[in-house]
């Protein structure tokens, strides 16, 4: 299988390591390209001298979807995954891809098993129908296209510091393509490595002020000013509200607090919105992608043949 591997990473050298150690062991023959940036933990010399690194991406964005499109442009083979640094893969990852793209997948995806206290987690495939468009999301940090298919879309918006696989699952969704799943498909996480793969968020924003700015904006730029952005804004603005009335009443979060998150909530989403319908604007094609990997092709990176 000619298969490229992109491993985005920022300051998580000992998860990376173990990312790299699975990926040597169960995905032989595969391109490996670790985009690491910009770590100060050891990252780079760890990478150089791992004998699964192929390609080490120097980058100076602290941005994840930056990490992924820069890992994209630099990859060689006919079909592209990705694996962040907290995942491991599993036995039967390597097949599971195979089968599915010998089977006609254009995009395939599978469950991220999370090893917690007392045992270990797992989900399920996602869908939700939002204007009559039938949704497939994906963990980015667990995910493969086709080549045509990450092109497509032109690959993550780099508008965004979270929520970028999500807006990819919509715009998958608008230019046609179907995302497979796969059960074999899997990596396991250890607790914590979900916040490690955010490899970079909005510092000046609250973190209430971060997800809604990206959902605002990631809905807007799909969908267009319609009832069903205001709908799902509000929805996910409620159940965090409830969430956030049930912390103060505990005592785990002051009311001067949660109003603060409040202001964030609205003063984001809105922000969102407007972004993203400048983003609809500014791309009226179907990847809806103005801040993809072709309009960074002058990005600053050091490359390294591992």
């Amino acid at each position: 299988m000619d298969l490229s591997v992109v491993v985005p990473t920022l300051n998580a050298r000992a998860r990376l390591e173990r990312a790299l150690d699975a990926l040597a062991a169960r995905v032989p023959g595969a391109e490996v390209i670790v985009v690491n940036g910009p770590s100060s933990d050891g990252t780079s010399g760890m990478v150089r001298e791992h004998a699964a690194a192929d390609v080490l991406l120097e980058l100076s964005d602290r941005n994840l979807n930056a990490a992924r499109n820069a890992g994209f442009a630099a990859a060689n083979g006919a079909i592209v995954a990705f694996v962040s640094h907290g995942s491991v893969v599993r036995e039967g990852w390597f097949d599971a891809l195979r089968a599915a793209f010998d089977d006609g997948a254009a995009v395939v995806t599978g469950p991220v098993h999370r090893a917690v206290s007392g045992g270990v987690t797992t989900e399920g495939p996602e869908t939700r129908t939002i204007a009559g468009r039938d949704v497939t999301y994906f963990d980015g940090g667990n995910v493969a296209f086709a080549r045509d298919a990450i092109a497509a879309l032109d690959g993550f918006d780099e508008y965004l510091d979270t929520g970028g696989a999500r807006d990819a699952a919509h715009r998958l969704a608008g230019l046609g393509y179907d995302v497979a799943w796969r059960p074999d498909l899997t990596v396991l996480r250890e607790e914590g490595d979900d916040i490690a793969d955010r490899v970079a968020e909005d510092a000046t924003l609250p973190i209430w002020g971060s997800k809604y700015r990206s959902l605002g904006y990631r809905l807007a730029k799909n969908y267009g000013l319609r009832g069903t952005v205001a709908y799902r804004v509000a929805r996910h603005a409620l159940g965090d509200a409830r969430s956030g009335v049930v912390d103060v009443l505990a005592g785990r979060t002051g009311v001067a607090e949660w109003v603060g998150n409040g202001r964030a909530v609205v003063s984001s989403a809105l922000a969102g919105v407007e972004d993203g319908l400048a983003a609809r604007r500014a791309d009226r094609s179907d990847a809806r992608n103005p801040n993809g990997a072709s309009s960074r092709m002058d990005r600053a990176l050091s490359r390294y043949d591992a």
